[in-house]
């Protein structure tokens, strides 16, 4: 509001079911400021699939220059910093140059799908390249319904060409087989796997659906963790030292098949060697699951995993 004041044209394109506990009366607020609010998949009812279409894109162009994206929502969770299931973990990335025009096409693509007003998706003209960095940078745009998944194929090709190292960050580990067939065979030749999960889950639903996947991948050695203090929401994979995505699209059937979603490739040691502390500092928080104590586990709880199974490919 106080940008738009300023004469700056503010358009937040908002996802309906996402944001259904948000109070109308946020939105208007914003409006009554000069704000342009739109929803995206307003109810129709009459269509049975409307509650399966999501934008979990989280993207802001600033002037056609500069972009923020990752998988951080806008919430009281993020408000703040702190081992707290109040203060979640998450990661988002800062963008200048050539890219950045790809994700306001993208916006303005969207935008006017949803009905917006033209002038409403701030079109600017080419972002600059002075001063750009030397890292290579890749938009990756998921879509639902598609035969085949480009967040998966981009997953399982950054994978498949693994030489030393995996590490993998998610929030909802519901990969389907191709992932974890791609993941014991980056096991089998040698390649180092560790994957970060969360010990505390915001859907703990999606917790239980994902231990039917644990057990192959560690008999193959994959060193899973559990990341203790606060929710884990972060979405990031490295490859080797520096090859990295991060974005939305979480390892599930949602990201890959049902979801609208965005993630951003980087090609880049500096930045890879960023994302290599980031992912020692998670580490050294988390606790790891081994064999024996994931056998543990009740038969209360795996009664639970079973129920699970047929809601798999929707979660």
């Amino acid at each position: 509001m106080a940008a738009s004041s300023r004469g700056v044209q503010v358009s937040l394109l908002y996802d309906y079911i996402g944001c259904i506990d948000t109070p109308s009366s946020y939105f208007k607020s914003l409006e009554s400021g000069g704000v342009r609010c739109l929803p995206f998949n307003k109810p129709a009812f009459r269509k049975l699939h409307w509650l399966d279409i999501r934008n979990h894109r989280k993207v802001a162009v600033i002037d056609g220059k500069t972009a923020f994206l990752g998988s951080l929502n806008v919430g009281n969770e993020y408000a703040g910093y702190g081992e707290s299931p109040q203060r979640w973990r998450d990661v988002g990335i800062r963008l200048d140059g050539p890219s950045v025009t790809e994700l306001q096409k993208l916006f303005c693509l969207t935008w006017r799908k949803e009905g917006g007003h033209p002038d409403g998706c701030g079109l600017h003209g080419e972002a600059q390249t002075e001063g750009a960095g030397d890292a290579e940078v890749m938009i990756v745009s998921g879509r639902p319904h598609r035969s085949r998944s480009m967040i998966r194929s981009a997953f399982r090709m950054a994978i498949a060409g693994a030489s030393e190292k995996i590490r993998i960050v998610t929030p909802y580990f519901v990969p389907g087989p191709r992932i974890v067939r791609s993941l014991l065979r980056a096991a089998g030749r040698g390649v180092s796997v560790q994957i970060i999960l969360p010990s505390i889950s915001d859907v703990p639903f999606v917790k239980l659906a994902s231990r039917a996947y644990l057990t192959p991948l560690l008999k193959a050695g994959i060193e899973i963790y559990e990341r203790n203090g606060t929710i884990l929401h972060a979405k990031v994979m490295l490859i080797d030292d520096g090859w990295v995505t991060i974005g939305s699209a979480n390892f599930d059937y949602r990201s890959f098949h049902r979801n609208y979603e965005l993630n951003v490739i980087v090609d880049s040691h500096e930045f890879g060697s960023q994302v290599e502390r980031m992912f020692a500092d998670d580490l050294s928080k988390s606790s790891r699951l081994t064999i024996p104590e994931y056998e543990k586990r009740s038969w209360f709880e795996r009664f639970l995993e079973r129920l699970c199974d047929p809601i798999r490919r929707f979660l």
